[in-house]
């Protein structure tokens, strides 16, 4: 397919590598160009508008920071909805709350263009590798249509149900993730307190029944203070906001997803949100000295 992908930030960049590699027409628009001219090497084309980008395109795929930055580049000057033509479908795969979702696909169907939401697990490594995991609210109909680009990109999908079911279910894991990483930490805190080896602690967990992917794959790097972003802290921190804010809205009560948010943004107060989000780590540590 004809693929435009918006949004060429970690993530952003590592799909269209590999939907490039995958045999696919790949353009890429970015509000900061300097983000998306490298991408020049890899033959993915690139637009200076969203509204050329869609005009080209069958597929366009949205990774940006929140709502409103969609709304801009759907709706704004020179949006997508500007270079609309019959049979374009928007996948959205950023992560915001499933109520925005379903405000902007609605905007979207007013204007006759289909939208799924299309939010991933997995970070730029596995979206290199194909590996990722793809959760999709919206009709079956319309992801069926797109779906040899999702299974470039990921070995499993999950279709949910209706508009903004992708969405809700991503805000769910990512209050896992947050949670984790804060319980990690403060693993490896204690473990140093007590004059434990913070690697001996992690070989221990790592051996038992409560071992995780972030456990195994992010805990050395953490125990050694290596917090080079695969998913920056603020960007971790935007989305308990989401959280925080979908709870709301549908009325759960989530008081740990609350106090991760708390936890979060002191870290980027401290100057910590452009590293890793397992960084929190470093926030913690502070803490203790």
């Amino acid at each position: 397919m004809n693929v435009g992908i918006i949004g060429t930030g970690l993530l952003g960049s590592s799909i269209a590598k590999r939907l490039a590699s995958s045999g696919h027409e790949i353009s890429a628009y970015n509000r900061t160009r300097q983000k998306v001219e490298e991408l020049k090497n890899f033959g993915i084309q690139v637009t200076d508008s969203p509204k050329n980008l869609a005009n080209n395109c069958e597929l366009v795929i949205t990774i940006l920071k929140d709502a409103p930055v969609i709304e801009q580049m759907a709706f704004g000057n020179n949006g997508i909805i500007h270079g609309k033509h019959e049979g374009l479908i928007v996948a959205d795969m950023s992560t915001i709350s499933p109520i925005s979702s379903r405000n902007i696909a609605k905007k979207f169907a007013d204007e006759e263009i289909s939208m799924i939401d299309t939010p991933v697990m997995g970070g730029p490594s596995l979206a290199e590798k194909g590996q990722m995991i793809v959760m999709v609210g919206g009709k079956k109909e319309i992801y069926e249509k797109c779906k040899t680009v999702f299974d470039s990109i990921g070995e499993k999908t999950f279709l949910l149900g209706e508009n903004g079911s992708g969405h809700a279910m991503k805000l769910a894991l990512n209050s896992q993730i947050a949670i984790l990483a804060l319980a990690l930490s403060e693993g490896i805190i204690l473990a140093k307190k007590s004059g434990l080896d913070p690697i001996k602690f992690l070989e221990v967990l790592n051996s038992t029944y409560f071992k995780t992917g972030m456990s195994i794959n992010k805990g050395p790097k953490m125990a050694r203070g290596n917090f080079e972003p695969s998913f920056f802290l603020k960007m971790m921190q935007k989305d308990l906001d989401e959280i925080e804010y979908t709870a709301n809205q549908v009325g759960a009560n989530m008081p740990m997803s609350k106090l991760a948010n708390e936890m979060y943004q002191n870290a980027i107060k401290e100057g910590l949100g452009e590293i890793d989000y397992t960084g929190i780590l470093d926030y913690l540590e502070k803490l203790n000295k």
